[in-house]
């Protein structure tokens, strides 16, 4: 009896996992759910990869912030991390296709305490495009996103079930901001840099202007 109970877990494990695959840093290894990665948009004619950022969508209401790419294509932005949604016991590394929730890592967050880092598609707008908030809740369905594969080494797209994750010329010079798409032009394509890589720290500690730039949350 209990050999046949065995057998009938793994069945409904292998059939929960198919047609999944492990979702992978820009180095080729696992994205490991709780550790903290850099979303590294890719470079492109139209896109400067500069990295991803809280940032103000309006002048009033300031809160709660929308998200934004930096202006400085040295800069990787705040890390963030990941997780499934819900939780699943057992599950350590990422995978494609599933559903997780995203939130920033910073110590440094003087506006809008109120809400929480997880983001979220704004579907409080009557926008066609909603945009990606900051103060998701985990038992709503709009703080829910999947990774899918794009083409490209290691080179993937975020999508939700309101649609994929894309950007449009912002308030604030015109950085680009996240928000949600049909339009297969706009869509956003990245990379995940853990942080703790050596390249990574490089970057951080040889630019005093990108330090400047972490400081100054949320105006990159």
């Amino acid at each position: 009896m209990k050999t046949s109970f065995l057998v009938i877990l793994l069945m409904a494990a292998a059939v929960c996992t198919h047609g999944l695959e492990e979702v992978k840093d820009s180095n080729g290894n696992p994205v490991n759910v709780g550790a903290q990665y850099f979303i590294q948009p890719v470079k492109t004619e139209s896109n400067n990869g500069g990295g991803l950022v809280p940032a103000a969508t309006n002048i009033l209401p300031f809160c709660p912030l929308g998200i934004t790419q930096t202006l400085l294509p040295y800069q990787p932005g705040l890390p963030v991390s990941f997780a499934y949604h819900p939780n699943i016991l057992g599950r350590y590394t990422i995978d494609t296709s599933s559903d997780i929730i995203i939130g920033f890592v910073s110590n440094i967050w003087p506006v809008c305490n109120e809400f929480s880092k997880l983001w979220a598609v704004d579907d409080s707008s009557s926008a066609k495009e909603p945009a990606i908030i900051i103060g998701g809740k985990l038992e709503r369905p709009n703080s829910a996103f999947k990774i899918e594969k794009a083409t490209g080494a290691h080179t993937y797209k975020l999508t939700t079930s309101y649609g994929t994750v894309g950007t449009t010329p912002g308030a604030w010079l015109s950085a680009p901001q996240l928000l949600v798409t049909n339009d297969v032009a706009k869509t956003l394509y990245v990379k995940f840099v853990k942080v703790d890589d050596d390249a990574t720290k490089a970057t951080i500690t040889t630019s005093r202007v990108e330090k400047l730039g972490l400081r100054m949350f949320p105006f990159y």
